[in-house]
C-alpha cells in the first residue's frame, strides 16, 4: 500500500467492555473470545452507521478479548488467552475489517512458534483486505514478557524493523502504543522518527476527571512529535473482583498539538471519534519554527548517553520460563543498579 492518503478520514477509539476469561478451562475461554468478537463486530457495524461512511480508523481496548493474568503461570495463560498470529480469532477479527472496509486495530495476548514457551502483548493492525499489516510487540512490561527478554533471539527472527513497525498504508502511516508504553516517550519518538503520523494506543485503565499520568502523557506524545493519538480504553471490565468501572472512560482522540478532539464517558460509547487530517498534519510537520520538536531532536545525543547507563538487561528469559517472582526480582536488580549509579538514594 501507498501512503497517498486521503486529505481526511474518521477515526474511533471504540470503548467496549472486557469480560475477563481468568478462571475458565481453555476452551471455555476460547469460546468467550470468540463472543467477544461477535460483540465487536456488531458495536462496529453500528458506529460505522453511527459515524458514517468515512469512519476508516477503528482501534479497540487492551486485552479487549481477554483481560489481564491475575497470578496464571505463563504456561496456563498462553494456553487459555493467547491467540495464535493465524488462528481463528485472527481470521474473525480480519473478517470484520475487510467486510466494513476498515482499517481495525487492537491488542491481545498472543502465541509465537520461535518462542513456544512464551506469550507476547501484541497490538495489531487489519487493513480493509483482511491483512494484518502491522502486528507490534509491547517492549514494556511488568509481568509478561517482551521482546527485550529474548533480545538476540527475537532480533535474529525479526530484526529491528519487526521490533519498532510503522505500516504505511491508505491512511498514512500507522504505528501501535500499548497502554502504559505511552508514558515511555522514547517508543513514541523513535516510531515518529519512522514515520509514523497516527499512533493507535489500545489501553485499559483508570480514568479520572484529574490529569492522571497517563492523560498527560498522550497529550504529550501527540505535540512531542507531531502526531494524532486515538487512544481506546476498556468500557468496564467484568469477571474479576475489581470493581467494573475501575477501567471505564476517557477514550479520546488527540491531534498533532495537543488537543482533545473528542472524548468519551464511563460505559461502552462510540463518542470519541474525530476527523483525522493528514494534509494538515504535514504541513505541520513541514513548517519550519519552535514548534516543530520533531524536527529539532538530536538523537545522536541521546544515543551516546543513553549508551552510558544500564537499568534493565536485555535477554533476561534465555532459556528461563518466568513465574511472577522472576519479574519481581528483575526489577529489584534494576532498582540496584539505579542505586549503585547514584540514581536513586
Amino acid at each position: 500500500m501507498t501512503d497517498d492518503a486521503s486529505p481526511a478520514y474518521r477515526a474511533l477509539a471504540l470503548q467496549s467492555e472486557t469480560r475477563a476469561v481468568n478462571g475458565l478451562p481453555p476452551e471455555d475461554a476460547r469460546a468467550a473470545m470468540m463472543t467477544a468478537i461477535g460483540r465487536v463486530r456488531a458495536q462496529v457495524t453500528a458506529a460505522r452507521g453511527w459515524v458514517g461512511p468515512d469512519l476508516r480508523l477503528v482501534v479497540l481496548p487492551e486485552y479487549f478479548l481477554t483481560g489481564f493474568p491475575m497470578g496464571e503461570s505463563v504456561a496456563l495463560w498462553r494456553e487459555t488467552a493467547a491467540l495464535a498470529p493465524d488462528g481463528p480469532e485472527y481470521e474473525a477479527l480480519a473478517a470484520i475489517a475487510a467486510d466494513l472496509g476498515i482499517f481495525l486495530s487492537g491488542n491481545a495476548y498472543e502465541s509465537d512458534p520461535h518462542f513456544p514457551a512464551l506469550y507476547f502483548q501484541s497490538s495489531f493492525i487489519i487493513d480493509p483486505r483482511g491483512e494484518t499489516v502491522l502486528r507490534y510487540r509491547r517492549l514494556h512490561s511488568m509481568y509478561s514478557p517482551s521482546p527485550y527478554d529474548v533480545w538476540d533471539a527475537y532480533l535474529d527472527v525479526y530484526g529491528i524493523d519487526g521490533v519498532l513497525p510503522v505500516a504505511r498504508t491508505e491512511l498514512g502511516m500507522l504505528a501501535c502504543v500499548a497502554s502504559e508504553e505511552i508514558l515511555y516517550p522514547e517508543l513514541a519518538r523513535v516510531l515518529a522518527l519512522r514515520g509514523a503520523e497516527v499512533f493507535c494506543h489500545s489501553t485499559s485503565e483508570a480514568s479520572s476527571p484529574a490529569l492522571l499520568p497517563k492523560e498527560i502523557a498522550r497529550r504529550a506524545r501527540a505535540t512531542e512529535n507531531l502526531a494524532y493519538v486515538v487512544s481506546a480504553n476498556s468500557g468496564g471490565l467484568d469477571g474479576i473482583a475489581i470493581p467494573r468501572d475501575s477501567t471505564s472512560g476517557g477514550s479520546k482522540v488527540v491531534d498533532f498539538e495537543g488537543r482533545v478532539l473528542a472524548e468519551a464517558a464511563q460505559g461502552e460509547s462510540v463518542v470519541a471519534t474525530a476527523e483525522l487530517d493528514l494534509a494538515a498534519l504535514r504541513r505541520h510537520r513541514a513548517r519550519p519554527g519552535m514548534g516543530n520538536l520533531l524536527s529539532r531532536t538530536k538523537p545522536a545525543l541521546w544515543a551516546e548517553e543513553y549508551a552510558r547507563h544500564e537499568v534493565e538487561r536485555p535477554n533476561g528469559l534465555d532459556g528461563v520460563v518466568p513465574d511472577r517472582a522472576w519479574f519481581v526480582r528483575r526489577q529489584r536488580d534494576s532498582l540496584a543498579r539505579l542505586r549503585e549509579a547514584g540514581v536513586i538514594r
